[in-house]
Order: C-alpha cells, then structure tokens, then sequence
C-alpha cells in the first residue's frame, strides 16, 4: 500500500517554527505520512487567497490525499473546526470560507470536527494548525474514518469571493482572486465561460486601466502594457510582460473588476 500523502498551505511563512511544529505533530501519529508543502506563503489573514490556491492544487494529487489549511484569523472563537470530503480527497481546516470553492467544483459532505480526543492537549487558542488540524489530518492518514470526527453540517460557510456577477446585458463583474509572484493579477473570470473573447471586441476595466487586448504568449505583450492572457489555471490573468501587473495597476487580491463585451 502507498504511503499516506497529507498536504499543509498555510499563512505561517517559514520564518518561525510553526511550520515544522505542524510537521512534528503529523509524523509523532503517522510517521509513514509523506507531508508536501503546498505553500506557507499565503498574504496573512487572506481566505479568498488560500481558497484559491487549494482549489487549484488538490486535483493534482491521488485520491485520499489529506488537505490540511489553515488560513485562520478567526482562531479562538466559535468558527468550527471541519472535515471535507470531495472528488475522492479530504480537506482540514476552518469553517471561514476557505473551502468554498472546491466546495463549488466538487459534491462535498461535510463534518464539524467535534471529537476532541483527537486534539493535543492543553488545547492553546492560538494554534490549532498544531493542536487541532494537525493531528486530525494525521489520525486520517493513520486510517481513522471520517465520521468518528463528528457529524455532517449542512451549514458550512460557503463565501462568494470568487462569485461572477451580471451586471448589465454584455457587463460582468468578479474579483482579483490572487496576485501571483511574478505580480499577475488571476481574474475571477473562468476561460471555460468566456470562451469568445479572443474573437470579439471586449473591455476590462481594472482599476484605472482599460485592458482591451488578449494574447496567446506573455512575448506577445506591447511592453509595459496590460493585458489578458489564458492563465494555466483557467481564469484569464492580467499580465505585464517582464513587469507586474499589480504594481502598475495597484491592484490586490479582492480587487473588483468588470468585463464587457460587444
């Protein structure tokens, strides 16, 4: 049998030891987990953020992959630890949005995490990457079943950051779901529902910026001009080539923008 792959994305950066303390919980209950690092360097605090990003990576790993998240400024208070299953994985995080969208892409079920022998104790209020997420995700690797954590909800946080909205007869409307390190802004707007643009006459308004060009190729970018481009996770991306579209735009992510076209 394959070794047990759980996955961390988290806002803790690497700088501190929160990191490995996670890592040290995992491997003290399943030390024949493999543990990749999806990132750390998710913007402090930024759900839509990491939403995204685990959205995108999950499908890329074999079924029964754990997905540990902790993107968490809610730690402490009443949001719900929870357990996620769906497109054959499983998710592990807060109850604060951060599954939304691949709560959108895949039929999930969810469960409060409400078993605490299954917790560390004493159970700190600030660290439940350690003392909650981490050793649930493990005793998942180990072969613990889903329903011993706790019952199903039907009332999980579902938050539309990354909604598209019609706004007018040829008008749309989404929002910048993550600024890349090359300084790309991912656009809420999916390739799959605008597949004509590339055919049309069209306008994106972003920030001050009107972005009326789409290329094939960053090399096909006028220089320091933005543009639109299909971006690799399927949402179009505004680029600047060899530049950053966030610095010359002063975008962020949650940034709105409105697409028209004729």
């Amino acid at each position: 049998m394959r070794r047990p792959i759980i996955t961390l994305t988290t806002d803790f950066g690497l700088q501190d030891h929160f990191v490995g303390v996670m890592k040290g919980v995992i491997l003290s209950i399943a030390p024949e987990a493999q543990l990749v690092d999806i990132t750390h360097d998710i913007s402090p605090q930024q759900i839509a953020e990491a939403a995204f990003t685990i959205a995108e990576a999950y499908r890329w790993f074999p079924k029964k992959t754990v997905h540990v998240v902790v993107v968490d400024p809610g730690v402490g208070t009443q949001r719900r630890p929870i357990l996620v299953e769906g497109g054959g994985h499983r998710f592990v995080g807060p109850d604060n949005g951060v599954f939304s969208m691949v709560m959108e892409r895949e039929t999930c079920s969810v469960r409060e995490i409400t078993a605490q022998r299954f917790f560390l104790k004493p159970l700190s209020q600030t660290f439940h990457g350690r003392d909650v997420f981490s050793p649930v995700a493990a005793h998942l690797a180990k072969g613990v079943t889903p329903s011993q954590f706790g019952k199903k909800i039907a009332d999980a946080l579902r938050s539309e950051f990354a909604k598209l909205h019609r706004v007018g007869k040829r008008s749309w409307t989404a929002n910048v779901l993550k600024v890349d390190r090359f300084g790309n802004l991912i656009t809420g707007f999916a390739v799959q529902d605008f597949p004509q643009l590339g055919q049309c006459v069209f306008e994106l308004q972003a920030g001050m910026e009107r972005i009326s060009l789409l290329v094939h190729s960053y090399a096909e970018a006028p220089p320091n001009e933005a543009v639109l481009i299909a971006g690799s996770a399927g949402y179009y991306e505004v680029v600047v080539n060899c530049g950053s579209a966030a610095k010359k735009l002063g975008l962020a992510a949650g940034s709105p923008l409105e697409l028209t076209i004729w």
